[in-house]
């Protein structure tokens, strides 16, 4: 399930970047397509605008990039004995995957809940083995598996 998790991840990730590098082509295009006029500060203002538009989409791109990185260096077959970045963390409470912050994803019909070990929950999982209790939406919750 972690590989066919992982991929799917993937796969919206490389959605999210392809769109984010076409806002970013575009805005670029409309500022290089900006001819000027007889009011010079409306030619200024309008590629100064396109340009902030594309820069925006830039930093969007580039952060999809490094979580999509994040996401290459995980080994779906390493066995946790705690949890760390690519654990799959099974709980009284639900499934975790440790990774990148996107949210709920269904696999297989089943939901998992993906976050970053910088998030809260994920800071509170990190480091705990089977057994150990967290507080998840003010819930404790006890980890049963990790895989």
């Amino acid at each position: 399930m972690k590989l066919e998790l992982l991929q799917i991840l993937k796969n919206q990730l490389d959605t999210r970047m392809q769109a984010a590098y076409d806002a970013m082509q575009s805005a670029q295009d409309s500022a290089n397509e900006e001819t000027k006029s007889s009011a010079g500060d409306k030619y200024e203002t309008a590629r100064a605008m396109a340009q902030i538009e594309r820069d925006r989409h830039a930093q969007l791109y580039e952060q999809l990039r490094q979580e999509r990185a994040v996401l290459e260096r995980i080994d779906p077959s390493f066995n946790f004995e705690r949890v760390g970045l690519g654990a799959l963390v099974h709980s009284s409470l639900g499934d975790f995957l440790i990774a990148v912050s996107v949210g709920v994803v269904m696999v297989s019909g089943q939901k998992i809940i993906v976050v970053s070990p910088q998030s809260p929950l994920g800071a509170s999982l990190m480091g705990k083995q089977v057994g150990d209790a967290f507080l998840f939406q003010q819930k404790k919750a006890v980890i049963q598996n990790i895989t």
